[in-house]
């Protein structure tokens, strides 16, 4: 399947969001991009409570966001925080105790792969962001 092709879904699988080779083609970043607008937060708020790895997922989501990432690193970070809002993946996350495992292990590929361009102020933000949510 090529970038600009569909699954018989209509819709693009989890894989192609997170294909590190499809990563920077330009329509596989935009749909990354939307998804991530659109559903990053309506996501965490529903399900912050079972994320164990909400701040390295919220370090990620700020540097994906900085003017100041190289593009190369913003598109595999979008395409790893799309596959985390996609509502089918691997294992759904409906699943108690392991729903969150294939999201935890592309989160953690990610940083441990990119780790250099998430930088303290997107830790910074990160914990903000958590504390926030644990205050309300």
């Amino acid at each position: 399947m090529t970038a600009n092709t569909k699954s018989a879904t209509g819709r693009m699988s989890p894989e192609d969001a997170i294909d590190p080779s499809k990563a920077l083609v330009p329509s596989v970043q935009r749909v990354n991009e939307m998804r991530v607008r659109k559903g990053f937060w309506p996501k965490v708020a529903r399900t912050a409570s079972r994320i164990p790895f909400a701040k390295q997922l919220f370090s990620v989501y700020f540097a994906a966001r900085d003017p100041e990432t190289p593009t190369a690193a913003k598109g595999v970070m979008l395409g790893a925080l799309a596959y985390f809002v996609l509502p089918f993946d691997a294992i759904p996350d409906v699943l108690a105790g392991i729903g969150f495992t294939d999201d935890a292990a592309v989160i953690t590929a990610v940083i441990a792969t990119l780790g250099a361009n998430i930088r303290k102020r997107h830790q910074d933000a990160a914990q903000k962001t958590l504390d926030r949510m644990r205050d309300s």
